[in-house]
């Protein structure tokens, strides 16, 4: 699946990054552990569905649609 460089909105994983960056933005670790706990939490509360959600974008859908997958 041909993807253009730097489109970082075609690439699911960073929309997964996006939605916990917005969420990081007040929070401020004192350590590099405990951004790592808050870290691993956050991405342990993903559900598959909230997953889905984040990166079912009408434009990745179409195009993993068209591809066959």
């Amino acid at each position: 699946l041909f993807q253009p460089p730097h489109c970082p909105e075609l690439n699911p994983i960073e929309q997964v990054w996006q939605y916990l960056k917005r969420r990081f933005r007040w929070h401020l670790p004192k350590t590099l552990e405990e951004l790592r706990q808050w870290m691993t939490q956050k991405i342990q509360a993903l559900s598959p569905e909230t997953i889905a959600s984040i990166t079912g974008r009408a434009s990745i859908l179409e195009a993993l649609s068209v591809a066959g997958i």
